[in-house]
């Protein structure tokens, strides 16, 4: 069976469904892009005071508080880790650029 096929009530079932995963996925991209800007700002200012791009201490209790957020909210938190995990590397890799940048001189979009 091909979607094509698929009786009308249940496309307009599954249309509805799917603009309600994209609107979700845009949130999604939005509030990482606010994270994101924040954590520009962390980096800017542990650059500022010399302080090492990651804190392990503070990853690890963001890993537990999101765990347990994921729990409460019905989500696997093996999944809510992995996503977390993934994202601190992120923004260890911005903290690192950000480091170099800071000792170089650069400034992100500056001439």
């Amino acid at each position: 069976m091909t979607t094509s096929d698929i009786d009308e009530n249940v496309r307009a079932e599954l249309d509805r469904l799917r603009g309600s995963i994209d609107n979700i996925d845009a949130a999604v991209v939005h509030m990482l892009a606010e994270r994101f800007k924040c954590t520009q700002q962390v980096g800017r200012l542990k650059a500022r005071h010399h302080l090492p791009p990651a804190d392990p201490a503070r990853e690890s209790r963001q890993i537990e508080r999101l765990r347990q957020l994921a729990e409460s909210a019905k989500l696997d938190p093996g999944f809510a880790e992995k996503l977390l995990n993934f994202i601190i590397a992120e923004v260890i890799r911005h903290h690192e650029q950000i480091a170099d940048d800071e000792q170089t001189g650069d400034t992100p979009g500056g001439a």
